[in-house]
């Protein structure tokens, strides 16, 4: 039985933690997120940055990004034609989730690697 002075999860907390699973699921949208947070990217740039990601797997994250709103393509009028994606205010709204994912990993490798 629970102790009477922890109060109860609210049912909106697990919802928006739901909520940024779904959008951020996967292997590799934090990575194409973090990529982003240091400006717009072209398609190879972010296949360069993101090593082992392929081509296909990009263009399916970069889409359900921009479906999510959490970046944006922009196309550019140009020869030959120039699309960059860049992160939307929802995107950039993660940068302390992602600073404080990268905190965490830099601590917890340094933890494994001195143990």
């Amino acid at each position: 039985m629970k102790p009477s002075n922890i109060p109860d999860c609210p049912v909106s907390t697990i919802l928006a933690i739901n909520d940024c699973l779904n959008i951020l699921q996967g292997k590799w949208k934090v990575p194409i997120i973090g990529a982003l947070l240091f400006g717009p990217k072209r398609f190879k740039d972010l296949e360069g940055i993101i090593q082992k990601i392929t081509p296909r797997m990009l263009s399916k994250e970069l889409k359900e990004l921009e479906l999510n709103n959490i970046l944006k393509r922009n196309i550019y009028d140009t020869r030959p034609v120039r699309i960059e994606y860049e992160l939307t205010s929802s995107g950039y709204n993660l940068k302390p989730l992602l600073e404080a994912m990268v905190e965490w990993g830099d601590n917890h490798r340094k933890e494994v690697i001195e143990d």
